[in-house]
C-alpha cells in the first residue's frame, strides 16, 4: 500500500505497525481500518436517538477544475454511508489565493476533504491546511497516477482538466445531443437510420433522460414511444431492418402507474380525468404485455428499469453496444 502513498511511506509517530496516514492535530486514534480516526468531526452514533435526527455531515470536494471527477468520486464514497451530508464543492481552485479561501474555511468550518488537483504545490497547501487544523484530506488521484507512472516508467505531466478537450470526442458528444433532441419522442423519425442505438417503450420507461444521457457519452441515440392503441412506427422497423441496434425499456406495471399518476397530478386535474386509462392498472398491464410482443418481433433486447437508475439502464444499453461492436470505447 505504501508503494502508492510514497509521500506517506514512512510511518508517522502514533501510526501502527508502520500504517501510512496523514498526521493529525490532535492525535487521532486508529479505527478498524488502520487510519486513523476523527470523533471531533463525527455525526453518528451516541449522537442519535428518538427525536434526535442525524447531524448533517460536512464534506469538501475540492477540484482545480470542473469539479466532475471529484462529485463522482464522493458521491460513489458517500454512497456507502449514512446522510444527510452537506457536500461542499469548491471548484477551479488554481491560486493560492484561491486555496488559502479553502483552508480558511476548512479552520473554520471543519469536514473531511477529498482533493483532485494536479498542481503538487497547491495539492500540499491545502493537505498541510488539513494536517494542521486536525482535519482528514485525501488526495484521490495521487494513488492511481503513482501506479501509473511506475507502470508505464513515466513522470505524469500535470495538466489542470486535461480530460477537458475539444476534440473528436467533444464533438461527437455534441452532436449526439443535437440528435438525442432532434429525435425525441420519434420525431424525425427518418432520422432513425442515423443512430447509433434506438430506444423504445411504452410511456414512462425513461427513455428520454436515458438518450440524453447516452449523448453526453458520445452515443446517439433516438427515442421510439409506443401508444396504446396505435400501430408501431415504420420507421422503427425500417431501422431494425438497417441493422441499427433496437433496445427495449420496461417497468412493472405498479410501477408504471405510480410515476404516470404523479404525473397527471403534476400536470393538472383537467388532464389526470382525460388520462384515466393512462393510470389504470388493467391498461397499463395490457399496454406492457403487447410491447413485449413487439419486442420479441423485432429481436431486441429488453432491460427492466423498474428498480435501476438511468446511469445502470445507459451503461446496459452501452453494453449492448459493445457486445455488439457497435460502438467505441468512449467513455
Amino acid at each position: 500500500m505504501t508503494a502508492f502513498f510514497p509521500a506517506l511511506a514512512e510511518p508517522e509517530v502514533g501510526s501502527s505497525s508502520g500504517t501510512p496516514f496523514i498526521p493529525v492535530t490532535p492525535p487521532a486514534r486508529l479505527g478498524r481500518s488502520g487510519f486513523p480516526r476523527f470523533p471531533h468531526l463525527s455525526s453518528g452514533g451516541s449522537r442519535e436517538g428518538p427525536g434526535r435526527p442525524r447531524m448533517t455531515r460536512r464534506v469538501y470536494l475540492i477540484s482545480d477544475s470542473t469539479g466532475e471527477t471529484v462529485s463522482r468520486i464522493g458521491a460513489a464514497a458517500l454512497s456507502l454511508f449514512k446522510g444527510p451530508f452537506d457536500k461542499r464543492l469548491r471548484v477551479f481552485v488554481r491560486t493560492k489565493a484561491a486555496a488559502d479561501a479553502v483552508c480558511e474555511e476548512l479552520r473554520r468550518e471543519p469536514g473531511p476533504a477529498i482533493l483532485t488537483m494536479v498542481d503538487p504545490a497547491l495539492r500540499e497547501v491545502i493537505l498541510e491546511c488539513a494536517r494542521a487544523a486536525g482535519v482528514p484530506a485525501v488526495a484521490a488521484l495521487q494513488p492511481v497516477v503513482s501506479l501509473l507512472e511506475a507502470a508505464f516508467d513515466e513522470r505524469a505531466a500535470p495538466r489542470m482538466g486535461g480530460q477537458h478537450v475539444v476534440d473528436d470526442l467533444y464533438h461527437r458528444r455534441i452532436e449526439a445531443i443535437d440528435y438525442a433532441i432532434a429525435s425525441d419522442d420519434g420525431a424525425l423519425s427518418r432520422r432513425l437510420t442515423r443512430a447509433d442505438v434506438v430506444l423504445t417503450g411504452v410511456s414512462r420507461t425513461s427513455k428520454t433522460p436515458t438518450c440524453i444521457y447516452l449523448a453526453v457519452r458520445g452515443v446517439k441515440a433516438a427515442n421510439v414511444p409506443l401508444v396504446p392503441g396505435a400501430p408501431p412506427p415504420e420507421a422503427l422497423f425500417a431501422a431494425a431492418e438497417a441493422g441499427i441496434p433496437i433496445v427495449a425499456l420496461t417497468a412493472s406495471p405498479s410501477r408504471l402507474a405510480q410515476i404516470r399518476t404523479h404525473r397527471l397530478e403534476a400536470i393538472g386535474a383537467a388532464h389526470a380525468r382525460a388520462g384515466a386509462d393512462y393510470v389504470e392498472m388493467d391498461a397499463i398491464r395490457k399496454e406492457v404485455a403487447e410491447a413485449r410482443l413487439l419486442f420479441e418481433r423485432l429481436g431486441a433486447p429488453v432491460i427492466d428499469v423498474t428498480r435501476r437508475s438511468i446511469e445502470e439502464t445507459a451503461a446496459e444499453v452501452m453494453a449492448i453496444l459493445r457486445a455488439k461492436g457497435r460502438i467505441l470505447e468512449r467513455e
